[in-house]
Formats: structure tokens, C-alpha cells, sequence
């Protein structure tokens, strides 16, 4: 790391509350501290990068395996160069309520990278070794195995994924092609696509307006303009008021589907034929 740690704050799970992580802290000089139980906003900043970079990177899916474990590993060794060197974030400056809105004054975007170069409590060694390290730093390339990973741990989760893929040479052309139509297929992130829903068939309740939808038809056919509540009020049902509205609403679709398919055959009669 660029600087040195002078202590470590976790929150209370076991993969941080053991012997091992409490006696490396002490063996290296860190003081070692936890937050309350339940209270999540402790760990705030923690929280606010799993949201915008671990699973915006990963997503919800669950993974198990050696090979699964692999993909992860190459995905957050990429990840972690392109974010801390590519990648620019806002630093809040200051913020101020004015009435009821809260008005806020942001820095310049800048990567984590450059806030440290720009730093005068990280030491000149360190900052060479950053310019060293982004002078080898290719960020297509990186773009390039983060999104081919992505597409593996995809592939994990929905069973389809056996293997991890060796390491590639990045074809340029390619990939920049690749850039220009990404946005017509929608969600770039492989991990984030949903999956096509089924198509429901099936009624979760019974049909509030099936003993009246016959008379209405009779009615619409002889006065068209006739509106979903004047229909209702003619054919009146029993229930309580939340069980009219409901009514009313599925009688409101069903006379616009019927609308729709009488303006249909008016207009295309061979094709209703």
C-alpha cells in the first residue's frame, strides 16, 4: 500500500472478529477496532464502495468452486487498478441546509491515484512507485478482462461456466468496435442482465367482471362511447368499495383492449378475417 495503516475498524462478523486478523494487528503496530452491533452506518464509507464498485462489479449472484473463486480473483485484481487509477470519483467539500433542500459543494472528480499523488502526508517513494505503476497501466485492457470476467462469473451463476479462460492477447480494433454498439444491447455489465421473464398465462384471482362482460358487450356494440364507470353503475355488483375500485379498474382495461380491437377491424378488415 501507499501509506501506511494505522488501524483497521470492521464491523462484527467472523471473518474479521477472529484470533488471526487480532494478533496481525498487533504484530504490525494497528490499533484494531469494531463498530456497534446493528448499526450499519458505522462502516458508511465501507458500505457506499460495496455498493458503487464490488457489486456493481459482481452482482448478487452466488458463486462456489475453485474455478468460480479464480474468476473472482482476476476480476478484482483488474478492477482494483482500473477504480484507483482510472476511475474518477466526487469528494464531498462541504454541505449546508437552506430551508428544507441541503445544498452541496463537491471537489473536482479526481481518481483515488491523484489524491494521493497530491497528498503531502504520502511519502515521495510511494508517489514514484505510483507513476511507476500507472505508466505500465493499460486501461482498455483492463476494461477489457473485467467485462470478459463479468461474463464468466455470469456464466457461474446461472450454471453455464466450467472453467476460467486464459489470459489473451487484447485485439484493439476489436474491442473498440465493441465500444461504439455496446449501448444498443443494453446493460453492459454481464453480471446485471436479467433474465427473460416466462410469460404468465395463469389468473392469480378470479375475474371481478366475468358475470357482466357478456351485457357490456351487448352495450358497447350499440353505445361505444360509453365510459368503464357509466358501465359499471348500469350493471351494479355487490362488495365493498375496494372491491368496486377493483372492478372498475379491470372493467376501465377491458373496455380499452375492446376499443383497441373494434378501431382494428375497422381499419384492417382483411386481416381480422
Amino acid at each position: 500500500m501507499p501509506f501506511p495503516l494505522r488501524g483497521i475498524d470492521t464491523d462484527n462478523g467472523g471473518e474479521f472478529m477472529n484470533d488471526l486478523l487480532l494478533q496481525f494487528s498487533k504484530d504490525s503496530g494497528i490499533e484494531f477496532t469494531r463498530s456497534r452491533p446493528y448499526k450499519k452506518n458505522d462502516q458508511a464509507w465501507v458500505e457506499q464502495k460495496n455498493g458503487s464498485v464490488v457489486r456493481r462489479m459482481v452482482g448478487y449472484g452466488r458463486l462456489e468452486g475453485l474455478a468460480a473463486s479464480e474468476a473472482l480473483a482476476r476480476l478484482y485484481d483488474s478492477s482494483r487498478l482500473f477504480v484507483n487509477f482510472f476511475q474518477p470519483s466526487f469528494k464531498l467539500r462541504s454541505k449546508q441546509r437552506v430551508g428544507a433542500p441541503v445544498r452541496k459543494n463537491y471537489y473536482t472528480p479526481e481518481t483515488p491515484c491523484s489524491r494521493l499523488l497530491a497528498s503531502e502526508y504520502v511519502a515521495e517513494g510511494a508517489k514514484d512507485n505510483l507513476r511507476a505503476m500507472l505508466a505500465t497501466l493499460d486501461p482498455l485492457r483492463l476494461l477489457d478482462e473485467i467485462r470478459t470476467m463479468q461474463r464468466h462469473i455470469a456464466g457461474f451463476t446461472e450454471g453455464r461456466a466450467v472453467h476460467v479462460p486464459p489470459f489473451r492477447d487484447l485485439d484493439l480494433d476489436r474491442f473498440m468496435t465493441g465500444l461504439a454498439s455496446a449501448w444498443k444491447d443494453g446493460e453492459v455489465r454481464a453480471t446485471h442482465k436479467k433474465r427473460p421473464s416466462q410469460v404468465r398465462y395463469w389468473r392469480t384471482r378470479k375475474d371481478p367482471v366475468a358475470d357482466i362482460w357478456p351485457q357490456v358487450i351487448v352495450v358497447l356494440e350499440s353505445e361505444p362511447g360509453r365510459t368503464a364507470k357509466e358501465l359499471l353503475e348500469r350493471f351494479p355488483v355487490d362488495g365493498s368499495e375496494d372491491s368496486r375500485n377493483g372492478r372498475l379498474r379491470t372493467l376501465q382495461r377491458r373496455v380499452k383492449d375492446w376499443r383497441s380491437q373494434a378501431a382494428r377491424r375497422l381499419v384492417f378488415p382483411a386481416a381480422t378475417n
